[in-house]
């Protein structure tokens, strides 16, 4: 489980970036983002998370965002990748598998 809090913007989601892909490149196939500290979100961001995606499904992976506010959901919402992303309400939802 990865924690994120603050803004998720062009200076700070490179950081996020590295630390999935670092997990990645560790072996882990399965990350969740714990989102709920998250106040606003913006585009750099949605592409950082897609590139996380797409490194975690070449491993047969799967990224999960976690308790995801209002404010970045509605960002998930509008650009349609809320049907892309699995999206839970709590850490309870994780999948076990």
């Amino acid at each position: 489980m990865v924690t994120i809090a603050g803004e998720l913007d062009l200076h700070s989601s490179p950081q996020l970036r590295d630390r999935v892909l670092g997990l990645v490149n560790d072996g882990v196939d399965r990350v969740a983002l714990d989102m709920s500290g998250v106040g606003f979100m913006d585009s750099s961001t949605l592409g950082v998370l897609v590139t996380c995606l797409k490194r975690l499904r070449e491993r047969d992976g799967a990224l999960v965002l976690v308790s995801v506010p209002a404010s970045p959901m509605k960002v998930l919402t509008l650009t349609g990748l809320d049907r892309v992303f699995e999206v839970v309400g709590s850490i309870d939802e994780l999948p076990t598998s």
